[in-house]
């Protein structure tokens, strides 16, 4: 079950390049998921590219934090990961990228608001900025601060993380979570899109006001509510 596990994350890593996420000459993103069991999360190797990495690359640890397989180090952004896993016991995935339009939302420290119905297909509302971490939480437990601080965010804004599956790390860049990686992979690339989208909006009015909640809710719903209809059965 590992084994399969793992290969399933290899190629997880390798379609983030694929979709033009990550280029493939930097090691710029990452993609971890749990098991069935929920006992065991596979996690990208830090600071090895996808071009260079096989299954056997990939690390097996617990939710704790233990390594329980592979031989590399896990990625730098590991408690990370295993705080939201903790904290959102429904997802199974998640990717962390640095694309470039959703990067520079984070940077300037904007929400992705949701301008337009492409937007509210996937996510029922704003992607949130996650505060700026004071100076000792970024000097010591960096990376499990950081998860800490989209957990608190969520909690705060009363944003429920299965409508809203991403967030924008202030100065940083996205994480998007998912039932599973299929899911996560697909909202990590859709994610970057809406972002290119707001970006050239934005340009063409600067003053555009967000999308009518009743036609969010209406695109939302009929896509991810409980009557959902969009797609096949």
């Amino acid at each position: 079950m590992l084994e399969s596990l793992k290969r399933e994350l290899r190629d997880a890593n390798e379609s983030l390049v694929k979709l033009g996420l990550v280029h493939n000459s930097t090691t710029f993103g990452n993609v971890s998921s749990l098991d069935e069991s929920r006992n065991y999360v596979a996690i990208k190797p830090s600071g090895i590219k996808c071009e260079n990495m096989n299954y056997e690359h990939i690390v097996i640890l617990n939710l704790k934090g233990d390594i329980i397989e592979g031989e590399k180090k896990p990625s730098s952004d590991t408690n990370t990961h295993l705080e939201i896993y903790r904290n959102f016991p429904e997802i199974n995935a998640i990717v962390h990228t640095h694309s470039s339009h959703a990067v520079s939302f984070a940077q300037a420290k904007i929400p992705i608001t949701c301008l337009g119905t492409t937007h509210a297909d996937y996510f029922h509302g704003s992607i949130p900025v996650i505060r700026e971490l004071t100076k000792k939480e970024v000097c010591k437990d960096y990376e499990l601060n950081i998860g800490k601080a989209i957990v608190e965010t969520f909690k705060n804004l009363r944003i429920n993380h299965l409508e809203i599956s991403a967030c924008l790390l202030h100065s940083h860049g996205p994480f998007i979570w998912a039932k599973n990686l299929e899911e996560a992979l697909e909202k990590a690339f859709i994610l970057e899109e809406i972002a290119k989208i707001n970006f050239m909006t934005l340009r063409l009015n600067p003053s555009i006001e967000p999308l009518n909640s009743y036609l969010m809710d209406k695109h939302f719903l009929r896509k991810n509510g409980p009557n959902a209809y969009y797609g096949q059965k």
